[in-house]
């Protein structure tokens, strides 16, 4: 193939994914006074970050001066049953505060305290009121705030744009990389007029979202196929902590057009209920045991928390996504969910109208707007949707770089950060914080490369060949039949409760899907072409998925996100590894029980520290 001919753009750093993390790396990066370059599937900033609707965390103080570094790192570590990688989880609690600060120096209006100081909210395993938000729109003004400062930054914006795949310098990726190869560029597509384009580059930054759409029930939009993972995975790219998804708790369920779309933890956080369809506050049911001395049992006490009295606990609702989302799943299963399969989150008897409008304005709207439903005199009905992957692309913690040496990765994406479970709000931070390092990784990489990386017509064209099959094939199954069959396996035997059994079924029809995939047919055209973008998300779908359930099989414990019927109990031997997956030379997906280093010795002391030790100890 002749690739003289096809549109060719050069930059030193290629950012992939235009939300929160990826306009944050791709700021750092032109600040490096780097050529920046930065494509997106959709528009800029049309990404996940504006779901993240309660806050973004950091350890600000501004609302309870007990609160530090130490232990919102300790609240990670926790929430994340221990799993995170250290490092990671000490320089995400250091470093968001200044993000956050530079945040509002770059224009972010937050709500604000009676002193005028940035306000925050309680959240979901969180000890203090720690997130600094904006109503319950902090994603869209985190957004708005990156758009704005990033367009001054002389970036160049590539909208509308899909990647296809990596290409490394010399040869095809395995092979090159057993012989110290790296990234060159990417290959991708106008979504417009089907046009191939090149982008040539010394550096690739993923920051490209997790693949939400694999599972049928979701809070994730359109975009969120996997693509950064299964690209990763093709350059040979290692990934890592991929049983560990996150089902949000509390997603509509009523009407089924809304099914999965997000309701904001904040509700819980400013006050509301979750309740049976017997009435019953049933979290005080589901209290683990390491969260009892931390967690109110009494409606009385929770009370007396939401007045704001010193000594009293926080309420059960504001236990742990994962085990928020394991209980409402039981509570449906024994028969005492709501009407259309959720259970009921009630604020309208716990806070006035006002209150409600002004701190959940969005809420109101959405259930308004889509459920006819006033939240400030009805209980909402909500049950679990898939809302975010903890497991990603394996990452040095300092760096973001990837085991391929030019490829980096941040946002979620990347792994390690958030270990088994993710608190909520740790998401805005997470992107404001490890998209600065991966711009800086990527401008230190920059600095000490020697010479120039060289394209390889050959990867390129099969990049190419791959894509326009689709399109050359006299007849084929339908992307679209095939992506819901996937949805469906999904959600049936790898859901928020798995067992071996269907784990491994579930495996097996992932098998067939792969062949339904490889025999897919869009019309000849492609110009605007929705049955073609269809079909080039479906590689990447499926080695997420396949990564996930293969991942799931071999970790026999629940922890986190990850709850395994057949092995319902966290196990101190698994606290010891982590599942590495990566392509094998075979092609085949090969899974592996790594080893974890053990922790440095100050921050295994903070994180197993009680509150009375940390609390109003922000140096070191």
């Amino acid at each position: 193939m002749d690739i003289s001919e096809i549109q060719t753009i050069e930059h030193d750093v290629l950012v992939v994914g235009a939300g929160g993390a990826g306009i944050r790396a791709a700021i750092e990066c032109a600040q490096l006074g780097l050529n920046t370059g930065m494509i997106s599937k959709s528009l800029l900033g049309k990404a996940h970050t504006v779901m993240a609707e309660g806050g973004v965390a950091a350890a600000l103080g501004n609302v309870d001066k007990r609160d530090n570094w130490k232990i919102h790192f300790r609240d990670t570590m926790r929430g994340g049953k221990f799993l995170n990688q250290w490092r990671m989880a000490e320089l995400h609690a250091r470093q968001a505060p200044d993000r956050v600060r530079e945040l509002e120096e770059w224009g972010a209006v937050f709500d604000r305290t009676k002193d005028g100081l940035i306000s925050q909210r309680n959240f979901g395993g969180h000890r203090y009121p720690r997130l600094a938000h904006v109503g319950d729109r902090t994603g869209l003004e985190m957004i708005r705030t990156l758009q704005d400062f990033c367009v001054h930054q002389g970036i160049a914006t590539h909208m509308e744009c899909t990647a296809l795949d990596l290409f490394l310098d010399g040869g095809p990726p395995l092979a090159r990389l057993a012989e110290g190869g790296r990234v060159a560029g990417l290959v991708a597509y106008w979504r417009e007029t089907g046009r191939f384009v090149i982008f040539k580059a010394k550096a690739v930054i993923f920051a490209t979202g997790g693949g939400g759409k694999a599972w049928r029930i979701t809070s994730n939009s359109w975009e969120y196929t996997g693509d950064g993972l299964g690209m990763a995975y093709r350059a040979g790219a290692e990934l890592i902590d991929l049983e560990f998804t996150q089902f949000h708790p509390t997603g509509m369920v009523w009407p089924p057009s809304v099914r999965g779309v997000l309701v904001t933890e904040g509700v819980r956080g400013d006050g509301g209920i979750l309740l049976n369809n017997k009435n019953e506050r049933f979290m005080f049911k589901y209290i683990p045991k390491k969260f009892a001395p931390e967690t109110a049992d009494t409606e009385e006490e929770a009370s007396r928390w939401l007045e704001g009295k010193e000594g009293a606990r926080r309420p059960p609702e504001l236990l742990t996504r994962d085990e928020v989302a394991r209980s409402i799943k039981r509570e449906v299963e024994e028969g005492r969910g709501s009407p259309h399969g959720g259970v009921f989150l009630d604020i309208a008897s716990k806070r006035s109208p006002e209150f409600i409008k002004k701190k959940l304005p969005s809420m109101y709207h959405q259930f308004k707007e889509l459920a006819e439903l006033d939240i400030t005199k009805e209980p909402m009905e909500v049950g679990p949707t898939m809302h975010y992957f903890m497991g990603g692309i394996r990452v040095n913690s300092d760096t973001q770089e990837t085991s391929v040496p030019g490829l980096f990765a941040c946002g979620e994406c990347a792994g390690g950060m958030h270990g088994a479970n993710r608190l909520g709000g740790n998401s805005l931070s997470d992107l404001l914080v490890f998209g600065k390092l991966a711009g800086e990784g990527a401008g230190k990489y920059i600095k000490k490369l020697q010479g120039t990386p060289k394209l390889d017509a050959g990867q390129i064209g099969s990049i190419i060949r791959r894509a326009t099959d689709i399109l050359n094939r006299e007849s084929g199954t339908n992307p679209f039949l095939v992506q819901e069959d996937l949805q469906d396996v999904m959600q049936k035997y790898v859901g928020i409760i798995r067992t071996a059994d269907e784990l491994k079924k579930g495996l097996e029809e992932l098998k067939r899907l792969y062949q339904d995939a490889g025999k897919v047919k869009a019309h000849a055209s492609p110009q605007y072409n929705p049955g073609w973008n269809a079909a080039i998300d479906l590689p990447n779908l499926l080695i997420t998925s396949e990564a996930v359930t293969r991942a799931a099989l071999m970790r026999e414990e629940s922890r986190g996100g990850h709850t395994r019927s057949d092995f319902y109990f966290e196990s101190d031997e698994w606290l010891k590894y982590n599942v590495v997956i990566r392509k094998a030379r075979d092609g085949n997906m090969e899974v592996e029980k790594v080893k974890r280093d053990d922790p440095p010795e100050e921050l295994k002391r903070i994180a197993y520290a009680s509150l009375e030790e940390l609390e109003g100890t922000s140096g070191g």
